[in-house]
């Protein structure tokens, strides 16, 4: 096998990976998750990308952006800073470069958009009308709440008013056939009023988590680890974190497709993630130390819901609610 090769992974035939998420069915609810793996084709050696659930890309802005200064990452214990500043080429050219890639390669691509202002929102929207359908993303992630740009004020999911103004430009103004899914912050006192401020006015899914603000300090300098002083902390440590936001958004709008994010490392975390109420997973910090980590999780993943005696992952959904309304037994 070389690395043009990817490894072949075997589910169990008895599990139904397919997911829905607002009428988009996926072949399996693994993602990747934006920003650990630039735009997809880096990972082409170590997963097929037309078998995973799809490429979430970098999330991308209207015009290029540099991003903060050096250094812009620090590993922290079960974790690590990130401080990138949504770095870019653009829409434009992103359209041009890598929607072509990954439409050869098979990829399904979830396109993750930005913007400093409403309006630079309301612009990305209309593009969206623009991209070719050879090069058609299957869905829009909206990231209205990357914690590292270097103006906190940029944040949106801080607010459910400042959220529902930007999730309403994008819903009107980008196609009406394609899934609108929200990024949200856990850096928030109710992330459930956030999330429905963002249904109401025409968001499809939710996904939850992007990082928590955090900070390191080099004790051998005594300065900040980061140039940029804060950036978003990822990895194991926030996964309780995330699956509690997912718990408590699918308990108050079980209707609503979750796609769960943060310190995915395994199988069973997905399924935990699952069974809090996501209908699918985005893999992120777990590729840098492992670029297969997509395929791997894929199959332990169908491994414990066949061990689980579960049909497939539509019966993993929110299942853990049920237990905990009986005391654990049912």
């Amino acid at each position: 096998m070389t690395l043009d090769t990817p490894p072949e992974v075997a589910m169990p035939p008895a599990v139904d990976m397919s997911t829905d998420l607002a009428g988009l069915v996926l072949p399996s609810p693994v993602l990747t998750a934006s920003g650990c793996a630039a735009n997809g084709r880096e990972l082409a050696p170590f997963v097929d990308l037309a078998r995973i659930g799809a490429v979430v890309t970098k999330t991308v802005m209207l015009r290029p952006r540099s991003g903060r200064p050096t250094p812009r990452m620090a590993e922290t214990p079960s974790g690590m800073l990130n401080s990138i500043g949504l770095q870019g080429p653009g829409f434009d050219a992103l359209v041009e470069t890598d929607l072509p890639d990954l439409a050869a390669r098979g990829a399904r691509v979830i396109l993750s958009v930005a913007g400093g202002t409403v309006e630079e929102f309301a612009e990305v929207a209309r593009r969206l009308n623009r991209i070719p359908a050879e090069m058609r993303p299957v869905a829009i992630e909206a990231n209205i709440s990357c914690p590292n740009v270097a103006n906190r004020g940029q944040v949106f999911a801080c607010d459910p008013r400042m959220s529902a103004e930007v999730v309403r430009e994008v819903r009107r103004l980008m196609p009406r056939d394609m899934p609108l899914f929200v990024k949200l912050t856990p850096d928030v006192t109710n992330i459930v009023t956030i999330a429905d401020a963002c249904v109401r006015v025409g968001a499809d899914g939710l996904t939850m988590i992007n990082t928590l603000l955090g900070m390191a300090i080099d004790t051998t300098t005594m300065a900040p680890a980061l140039a940029g002083v804060t950036g978003g902390l990822s990895g194991p440590a926030i996964r309780p974190v995330a699956v509690r936001c997912i718990w408590q958004v699918h308990q108050a709008m079980p209707r609503i497709p979750i796609i769960g994010v943060g310190g995915v490392m395994t199988g069973l975390d997905a399924l935990e993630m699952l069974l809090a109420g996501a209908s699918a997973v985005q893999v992120g910090t777990a590729v840098f130390h492992d670029p297969s980590a997509l395929a791997r999780v894929s199959g332990e993943l169908a491994e414990a819901l066949s061990e689980r005696g579960l049909s497939g992952v539509s019966a993993a959904v929110g299942l853990a609610h049920g237990y905990a309304a009986t005391g654990g037994a049912q």
